[in-house]
């Protein structure tokens, strides 16, 4: 039997797993819920699934067949934009919009350049991140809020493929006044490892960290648990404990107005890699298959 659903029913079915709500997708998209609402029926019963899983606060959760759709959807609809601009001799430029996700730590150093970049390159393509933890980042690769994302590896599950950018190693800051800073630049962990640890905790960030304690059979003193990046730089450049991170800095300053001194790790650490991750088995839009390749030209370059 022919199938009968409209381009409009998918660009509608985007908007409401963005939202996973009604009303704010109806506000969204400037239509009235009664009309959305019936969209989105008339879609399940053309296709014979349920897409969306109703709960009892009118939120709605993607099901399986839902999040399926998404990706197909998508790329149904780039193909439908790029036919439309070479039937009315409109450039064949790349167009609409592509929502990112960014792990928080990350966005700092590259969302800036990446975006300004991007958009010179691509004008007819409005970027849009969305800056979270790493958790964070992956519920939204899960629902469709975002297509691709730009993150760390650790904690990405198998239902994800990554495609790696870059790669980072580790290094310990300490406060100007502290004795190492005077040294020759280098740390061994176990040299420290007694010493107040000022620890970076997020999550898989936090365990990431301490197994490059416990793989050297050390346990370390953790003093200080601090969700913020430029806070545990702080503390440390108050002299209040040392700190392992991964991303340096061009500069070494901190909000306190003291600098903090980068010791590079002597021993063996495991490396973190920064990937593109997207839901696995889906197929990449032309929107995001360009901002992996140009996430990966930025970062190899800098």
């Amino acid at each position: 039997m022919a199938r009968t659903f409209t381009l409009i029913q998918l660009r509608y079915f985007i908007e409401v797993a963005r939202f996973e709500n009604m009303r704010a997708a109806a506000a969204s998209l400037n239509v009235s819920q009664s009309t959305l609402s019936a969209s989105i029926n008339h879609l399940e019963r053309d296709l014979g699934v349920q897409l969306f899983l109703r709960l009892p606060n009118r939120a709605l959760n993607l099901s399986e067949e839902g999040k399926r759709l998404v990706a197909g959807a998508r790329n149904l609809l780039e193909s439908a934009e790029i036919l439309h601009s070479s039937l009315s001799g409109a450039s064949h430029e790349l167009g609409g919009k592509l929502r990112v996700g960014i792990f928080a730590p990350l966005a700092p150093f590259v969302a800036p350049r990446l975006l300004a970049e991007f958009k010179a390159k691509y004008p007819g393509i409005e970027l849009q991140f969305l800056e979270g933890e790493q958790q964070q980042v992956l519920d939204a690769l899960r629902k469709g809020e975002c297509e691709i994302a730009l993150m760390y590896d650790l904690g990405v599950g198998a239902e994800f493929s990554m495609e790696q950018v870059d790669g980072l190693g580790a290094h310990v800051i300490v406060a100007q006044e502290h004795p190492l800073a005077q040294g020759n630049g280098t740390v061994s962990l176990k040299d420290i490892v007694d010493q107040p640890l000022v620890l970076l905790d997020q999550e898989h960030s936090r365990e990431y960290f301490l197994k490059l304690f416990s793989s050297l059979g050390l346990q370390p003193n953790v003093a200080y648990w601090v969700s913020g990046y430029e806070t545990v730089r702080s503390y440390v450049a108050m002299g209040l404990g040392y700190s392992v991170l991964n991303r340096r800095l061009p500069h070494d300053l901190t909000y306190t107005g003291k600098s903090v001194v980068p010791l590079q790790i002597s021993d063996p650490v495991i490396p973190i890699s920064i990937v593109v991750a997207y839901p696995k088995e889906v197929l990449m839009t032309r929107k995001a298959r360009a901002f992996a390749d140009l996430a990966g030209e930025i970062l190899n370059d800098g």
